[in-house]
């Protein structure tokens, strides 16, 4: 259905008197920030942009979707947009950034729009750290897709870690979700994504965590392939205390990149390790012997605030990347000279990150959440943006060269790959069902059906009702 100006002024004008927060429409000063997601690919044109700052606010725009058939779609950080709000209503929820950790409980209740670091920060004066990835990412869309971070092998999916969610229904109601409660939503929650309401609060354990070794140390592009088979075979034996991965990128000769590898073809090794350095520099002494001697030393003992930091790096701005992913039983020589072909070999070229999974992710539960594919040890993750800075998807030469570079590569691996996919790290919403074992995803689709038997909420990743 195709929207006139004046009908937006008119559903906005209902909206704004039930709505304490902003409301953007087109043609406003604030309505291209407001409408804009990180992964500057997608490019939303919703109808409204409204910014909640309350749980009422939440409700309302909800009713509004409803009651004029609007698309609706939920943002906060933007870091999870895959499909644009095109002509719809998009509910911002990054100004309901609460946190409150209860130390005794060892958990944390969490507004829709904070990000990791809000969470972190709050936990850390209680020596306590929640299973988190990036610290800028937004935790409610990290938590609803899984959720891999760095104390993943240790304690499992953020997923696994929830403990209860506040969940405005597609009739406006509002409900708490958890094991004693509506267990069929609370399985849902835990890997389902955004196809069941929007959350407006999530409870989250929290893990007692003292200094760890972490960091990400640089080494010479040429021991790439004795790394990466030495990683195969090394990763069999990883101790839950370890998270780690395997990075082939090549670095940019641009100011603020260290000399010793501005412009030359890395191997990088990312560690995450709890525990004293000791004990990790003997664990990783066959992995790293295999590297060489490294050209950035990043490893060091730290807080889990400055680990989190110091692997993701600074927040990124929004830029245009392409983005993929398969999972492997097993990472085959084929695999292996692939990747170093793809990221050392042309131009433009991606980068790759091969990462080791299991641990306590692979001992779900019981009643664990949909989260599929936990006893696939390996992940090929591919990253390109599209020109410096990922400020070139306007090119359409820029555009094609870098789908070639990720499109070959992709071919590559295709025929070693389980066909399976982790949500988080999935860009491409025509694989949603691949995130998922056949049984998860027919089970999620009935309980969508139960939920929003009208199918209002349509994420990017989208579970249709049975």
């Amino acid at each position: 259905m195709t929207w006139n100006a004046t009908t937006a002024e008119r559903i906005a004008h209902t909206l704004r008197e039930a709505f304490a927060g902003l409301v953007h429409l087109p043609g406003d000063a604030s309505y291209d920030e407001a409408r804009t997601a990180w992964n500057l690919q997608v490019d939303p044109h919703p109808l409204i942009v409204a910014e909640a700052t309350r749980l009422d606010d939440v409700r309302a725009a909800v009713a509004a979707a409803r009651e004029h058939g609007l698309p609706f779609a939920v943002q906060a950080t933007g870091h999870g947009t895959i499909v644009p709000a095109d002509g719809g209503l998009l509910l911002r929820t990054s100004r309901m950034a609460e946190v409150r950790v209860d130390p005794y409980r060892r958990v944390a209740r969490v507004g829709p729009g904070a990000r990791w670091s809000d969470v972190i920060a709050a936990a850390a004066p209680y020596d306590l750290a929640p299973v988190s990835g990036s610290p800028f990412v937004g935790v409610t869309g990290y938590t609803l897709g899984g959720g891999a971070g760095w104390l993943s092998r240790k304690h499992g999916f953020a997923a696994d870690g929830l403990v209860r969610a506040d969940v405005v229904t597609d009739e406006g109601e509002h409900v708490t979700a958890d094991a004693d409660h509506h267990p069929d939503l609370f399985w849902a929650l835990r890997g389902g994504g955004g196809n069941f309401g929007v959350v407006t609060a999530l409870e989250v354990r929290l893990h007692t965590v003292g200094r760890v070794f972490a960091g990400l140390s640089l080494y010479d592009g040429e021991r790439a392939a004795e790394t990466l088979a030495r990683y195969r075979e090394w990763a069999a034996d990883e101790p839950d205390e370890l998270n780690t991965a395997v990075m082939l990128m090549r670095m940019p000769d641009a100011p603020g990149i260290p000399d010793p590898v501005r412009g030359r073809p890395v191997v990088g090794v990312r560690v995450f390790h709890l525990g004293p350095y000791e004990e990790a520099e003997a664990r990783l002494g066959p992995l790293l012997e295999a590297a060489g001697p490294p050209l950035v030393d990043g490893f060091r003992a730290m807080t889990f605030g400055a680990a989190s930091t110091a692997i993701s790096g600074a927040a990124p701005p929004p830029m245009a990347v392409r983005q993929h992913i398969d999972l492997f039983r097993d990472l085959p020589g084929a695999v292996l000279e692939a990747l170093p072909d793809a990221v050392f070999g042309g131009t433009p070229a991606p980068a790759v990150e091969v990462r080791h999974w299991g641990g306590a992710m692979a001992r779900p539960a019981p009643d664990a959440g949909p989260v599929g594919h936990r006893d696939v040890p390996f992940s090929v993750i591919v990253s390109a943006p599209y020109g410096p800075g990922g400020t070139g998807y306007g090119d359409p030469a820029v555009r094609s060269g870098v789908d070639a570079a990720v499109d070959g590569l992709a071919g590559r691996l295709r025929p070693y790959a389980t066909g399976g996919s982790f949500l988080n790290f999935l860009a491409d919403p025509a694989r949603t069902a691949t995130a998922y074992t056949p049984e998860n995803h027919a089970r999620l689709a009935r309980v969508k059906k139960t939920w929003d038997p009208d199918d209002l909420f349509r994420p990017g990743h989208h579970i249709p009702p049975l």
